[in-house]
């Protein structure tokens, strides 16, 4: 008998699947790059493939509509896919290479997703990493539509199937059977794909990034895949069977408690309130937010309307994207970050300088600042979405007084040039700044009475402060979100903004750890964002704390003198 053989991935969608493996794989499209003889036909003849592809799609979205299962919102991934391939910016940009190398269409094609897959896959951002994935979905659709093949996921009639392969794409998480497909494992992937969104949307147990898992799984053989604990077992034993039967019941039993909380006031029980937001890359992850009880969206990450494209958006197609999430958010606050470009989000339509070191150059408010043209057009589009809900404007990479006092000038000029149109705006929109540059945390008692809110960035605020590049695994050991240097300087700021009647929130990845939020409750933080999938467990937690007993466990933790001395003193208190 065959031993088990167990792989370890990223937790993407919690639950527990118990299945009979069935292989994905892509069809193999092994492009060679060849000279056409008639490159207007060939220019023709992808354009054609765009049109069939976007029919195809047309047709997921009826799909989509008729299966009770997807909520029907969740059609806006696919549209979103629908309208890259109708950007002139897409398709006509490759039909034009085409024309002018006469190189086939395929060669050009795969050039151009390697080109873009590449750009969004150096990023530093994880969620904007996970846009790759978008992009190779796309790509392929066409690319298969070129080759006269079919594209997406065609399993035999079998049950009870575990899908393994080496990436899924949004379209073919949506396709799945839910009749048939348990659960699903994939080599490769992150939490914030739209893939991992779709399978915790749709309940569907999964583990992305469990390399070279679909090397060793073979067609037909059972498998278990753990979605909490990101944990995928080939050829379990009888026992192993039976104790994750177990832990599937136990699991369903958690999430129906969970879901109880779903409009429960995020309230610890001696009455300290804190609220529990989501944070955002496009207008349809606020469905997600919604349905696990955000209240409110505590970062909305606009630079993800700028990727992808070769020229700026549109103040119409801004002002569209925060208005629909605004609109879905239904009256909870909405925080909408300026762009946060540069560094390792270059956009080659910018043309920003080459730097030798991009996260201390030339970014994020920096750029805003310096090309106005391009901040009024963005601060202009959140102003007009605010007349829709409850919105609120914040800037990011603040260093210094000067800068926030600048931003501010920029948004009263928009304010009073769209009064002057007639054009309607929530006048009273709050402005608030992002705390992840150490000087902007130290000198926190001098920005506060500028603002009307700090959130706290802590992916940079620790990296910077620890001098250590997280993504850099020589001296990822530094990273370190306990160190009490670091939670000094949460203090100081969240003291800083109540000295002054303001309130402080947080909406780095320290926000929805479970294991630090005793911790930021005890430090007195009004706001946490997290990914939407977090909310309910953090809820939990806070109902069942006592927020005056944490503040005197964290006077305690920030005094200890090491990550690893805070870290046991936590585990006593647990």
């Amino acid at each position: 008998m065959s031993m088990t053989e167990s792989f370890k991935g990223v937790a993407a969608s919690a639950g527990v699947a118990i299945g009979i493996v069935h292989i994905y794989r892509t069809p193999s499209h092994n492009v060679t790059p060849t000279i056409v003889s008639d490159s207007e036909r060939e220019a023709v003849r992808f354009l054609k493939a765009i049109e069939d592809a976007v029919t195809e799609i047309e047709e997921i979205k009826e799909k989509i509509a008729a299966d009770p299962t997807i909520d029907a919102e969740h059609g806006k991934i696919i549209e979103a896919h629908r309208m890259i391939l109708k950007d002139p910016a897409f398709a006509d940009s490759i039909a034009e290479q085409i024309r002018s190398t006469s190189k086939n269409a395929e060669a050009v094609l795969r050039d151009k997703t390697d080109e873009l897959v590449a750009m969004f896959e150096t990023m530093d951002d994880e969620y904007m990493r996970q846009r790759a994935s978008d992009i190779q979905d796309i790509s392929g659709r066409v690319m298969a539509k070129l080759f006269g093949l079919s594209y997406g996921f065609n399993a035999s009639e079998s049950t009870d199937i575990i899908l393994v392969a080496d990436d899924l794409h949004p379209s073919d998480t949506i396709e799945l059977d839910l009749t048939r497909v348990r659960g699903f494992a994939t080599d490769v992937g992150g939490r914030t794909s739209h893939t991992a969104i779709m399978a915790r949307t749709r309940g569907i147990p999964a583990v992305v990034g469990a390399q070279a898992l679909s090397e060793t799984a073979v067609d037909g053989m059972v498998a278990i895949v753990d979605g909490g604990s990101g944990e995928v077992h080939l050829n379990p034993t009888s026992d192993e069977i039976s104790f994750y039967e177990a832990k599937a019941r136990t699991d369903a039993d958690k999430q129906r408690q969970l879901h109880q909380l779903l409009n429960e006031p995020s309230t610890t029980t001696d009455g300290f309130c804190v609220e529990l937001a989501a944070n955002i890359g496009v207008p349809e992850d606020a469905i997600a937010a919604m349905e696990n009880g955000a209240e409110g969206v505590g970062l909305f990450r606009s630079e993800f309307l700028f990727m992808n494209r070769h020229e700026l958006p549109s103040e119409e197609e801004q002002f569209e994207a925060y208005r629909r999430a605004v609109s879905t958010m239904d009256g909870r606050p909405v925080i909408i970050r300026t762009m946060d470009i540069g560094g390792d989000k270059s956009l080659e339509y910018l043309n920003l300088p080459r730097e030798l070191n991009p996260f201390l150059g030339y970014r994020a408010i920096r750029i805003s600042l310096d090309q106005q043209s391009l901040f009024q057009t963005q601060v202009r589009a959140i102003l007009r979405a605010s007349h829709y809900g409850k919105v609120k404007i914040m800037y990011p990479m603040i260093a210094t007084l000067e800068e926030v006092r600048q931003a501010k000038a920029g948004l009263e000029a928009a304010q009073e040039e769209l009064q002057r149109e007639g054009i309607a705006f929530d006048a009273g929109l709050e402005q608030g700044i992002m705390i992840e540059v150490p000087a902007a945390a130290i000198s926190a008692e001098q920005l506060a009475p500028e603002v009307d809110f700090f959130s706290i960035g802590t992916n940079d605020l620790i990296q910077y402060t620890m001098a250590a590049d997280r993504m850099n695994e020589k001296v990822s050991y530094l990273y370190q979100p306990y160190h009490p240097a670091i939670l000094r300087l949460i203090k100081m700021v969240i003291d800083a903004a109540h000295h002054h009647g303001k309130w402080a929130g947080m909406c780095g990845e320290m926000a929805g750890d479970i294991r630090i939020v005793p911790i930021l409750l005890g430090l007195g933080m009004d706001e946490l964002s997290m990914s939407p999938s977090s909310i309910l467990e953090v809820r939990e937690l806070v109902r069942n704390s006592n927020q005056g007993n944490l503040r005197t466990l964290a006077e305690e933790l920030i005094q200890q003198p090491s990550s690893t001395a805070v870290q046991e003193l936590l585990q006593r208190y647990r």
